[in-house]
């Protein structure tokens, strides 16, 4: 996907920011970050805990703000009291356990909850519910209770709560950390499809590294810093440097730096099962 070449959607310039302490030294979480953000992305961040990304996370709309430097969102200061709903709704945000999210009994009236804070009219919260559910695949639960659906249906009833206020970005906060692989999935492509095929803007903070994949661009963050960024490919192609960051590389990726330690040639950049598979295959013809 080509990425929007106008104005970044969200512009982080020299973010500090600094957990303050009346009994302990202050904790610096982020130190003078810089990231911008393209209309259309799918972007991922990664790092292992304490690293910081949540942290960066709830500095793009506004549930934390800097020590220091600036966060814009849609050219808007997040600084800015007066802007805080206008930030919201353009950058919503879903976090790891979705039961934290659900407010309602019924999944539609739940979905129904954001769009009827917003005053917006009730004819129009009706088709936005509709098409919150869709997207998620979830139309066939709008009747049910959502404490009697799975960990991952459940959060993509929270996916469809904030997809129902129209954000242009969504931000992820670990979406998957509490769930089973199979939610795990359902998530992930549930994102994916949000990405793809409506063009929300999409940031993805995991540290699960199968699920970076398939972003456009991944940001490794390492003691408040952003340290590596760049294609999944290019990225995961340092094996070395991210495991010495206690960072994994994906199954695949790190089975090919295991092969081509024993001699088989196989490329740095390796992600997927089918691309191992079509690799040994061209290699096994050439035998």
């Amino acid at each position: 996907m080509e990425m929007n070449q106008q104005k970044p959607i969200i512009e982080v310039k020299g973010l500090t920011f600094e957990y303050r302490s009346h009994d302990e030294a202050d904790l610096i979480a982020l130190k003078e970050v810089t990231l911008n953000v393209s209309k259309g992305e799918h972007l991922v961040v990664i790092g292992h805990n304490g690293s910081g990304k949540s942290t960066l996370a709830k500095h793009l709309n506004a549930l934390l703000l800097p020590t220091a430097g600036t966060v814009l969102v849609a050219g808007m200061d997040t600084k800015k009291q007066e802007l805080l709903w206008e930030i919201r709704q353009t950058a919503g945000m879903v976090f790891q356990n979705p039961d934290n999210q659900i407010v309602a009994t019924i999944v539609e009236e739940d979905v129904a909850f954001g769009p009827e804070n917003l005053g917006i009219d009730p004819a129009e919260i009706g088709i936005r519910v509709t098409n919150a559910l869709h997207r998620v695949d979830m139309s066939d639960y709008r009747h049910k209770a959502p404490h009697l659906l799975s960990g991952g249906q459940k959060q993509r009833i929270a996916i469809a709560g904030v997809i129902a206020m129209k954000p242009a970005c969504i931000i992820f906060d670990e979406p998957t950390a509490m769930l089973d692989p199979s939610g795990r999935r359902e998530v992930v492509n549930a994102i994916r499809n949000l990405n793809r095929e409506e063009g929300i803007t999409v940031i993805h903070i995991t540290h699960f590294m199968e699920e970076a994949v398939e972003a456009h661009r991944v940001v490794v963050m390492e003691d408040g810093q952003l340290v590596m960024q760049g294609t999944p490919r290019e990225v995961f192609a340092r094996v070395d440097e991210l495991k010495a960051l206690g960072l994994d590389v994906p199954q695949m990726t790190d089975l090919a730096a295991e092969l081509r330690s024993e001699g088989i040639d196989l490329p740095e950049d390796v992600l997927t099962v089918e691309e191992m598979v079509n690799h040994l295959c061209q290699l096994k013809s050439k035998n």
